[in-house]
């Protein structure tokens, strides 16, 4: 499995990104002394996202990604998004959303043999990430097939009055109104009868934020969309989010 840390220029953040890859290529069969994989093989791909304080390196440091993702021949994508909620700030070069969304599945897939089909394409995040993953995956519902969105910061507009802005958004009641709040993605999505991913969700049952992602688990499930549910004895932490991508993995069309 090879392991690659690519750093290039974005035109979305005006500055270099570095992204980590995880690419099956060297797959070996010692027996017969050869690849395993054909030359014109295009490979599935998972776009993970890390958390609040994370960067590129969390998924692979944290969790035996790496290892499950080979055992599945699955390539995977790790971007930086920093602390940004992975949406597109008012502020110059800071458009994340434009960056995770259209401009790294673009680039990445001129850079590695990757699908460019929607059926072989997926999202996924933890906590800041499963917020972001949520987001994509209906703003960009033509690109991502599937969604699995772990411990998701979900809870963040719970409170918009003018006293609970905390400096990530201009004004948190526009943001939550805007198609920043996944739930008014998800509702653009089915207005514009856009395709509709299918969703994994996932909390530990000591984690703060599950009541939150039970709310929109159900929104999700009364709207008549494709929902798998699971929920483990964790709190919001690594061991909760290893155990669950090796679900994850179990639970895409791979």
């Amino acid at each position: 499995m090879a392991l690659i840390q690519v750093n290039y220029m974005s035109r979305s953040l005006f500055r270099l990104v570095p992204v980590n890859v995880i690419l099956p290529v060297d797959r070996f069969d010692a027996d017969n002394d050869c690849y395993i994989n054909g030359k014109e093989q295009k490979y599935k791909t998972l776009y993970l996202l890390h958390g609040l304080l994370g960067n590129y390196t969390d998924w692979v440091s944290q969790t035996r990604i790496q290892k499950w993702a080979e055992e599945k021949n699955l390539a995977v994508v790790m971007p930086s998004g920093d602390n940004s909620f992975y949406f597109n700030a008012r502020t110059p070069w800071n458009d994340y959303s434009t960056f995770i969304g259209e401009e790294l599945v673009e680039v990445t897939r001129r850079m590695f043999p990757l699908s460019d089909k929607r059926e072989d394409t997926f999202i996924a995040g933890l906590s800041m990430g499963g917020f972001g993953a949520l987001r994509y995956s209906a703003i960009y519902s033509e690109t991502f097939s599937h969604v699995a969105a772990l411990s998701s910061a979900v809870h963040i507009f719970e409170d918009t009055s003018e006293e609970a802005n905390n400096g990530l958004f201009d004004n948190k009641a526009e943001a939550a109104a805007s198609d920043i709040n996944p739930w008014v993605a998800v509702e653009n999505m089915l207005a514009e009868k856009r395709p509709v991913p299918k969703y994994y969700m996932a909390c530990g049952t000591q984690d703060d934020l599950m009541p939150a992602n039970i709310v929109f688990r159900d929104m999700l499930i009364e709207k008549g969309m494709d929902v798998t549910w699971d929920e483990e004895d964790y709190g919001h932490d690594w061991d909760f989010w290893d155990s669950q991508i090796k679900k994850v993995l179990d639970w895409l069309p791979l």
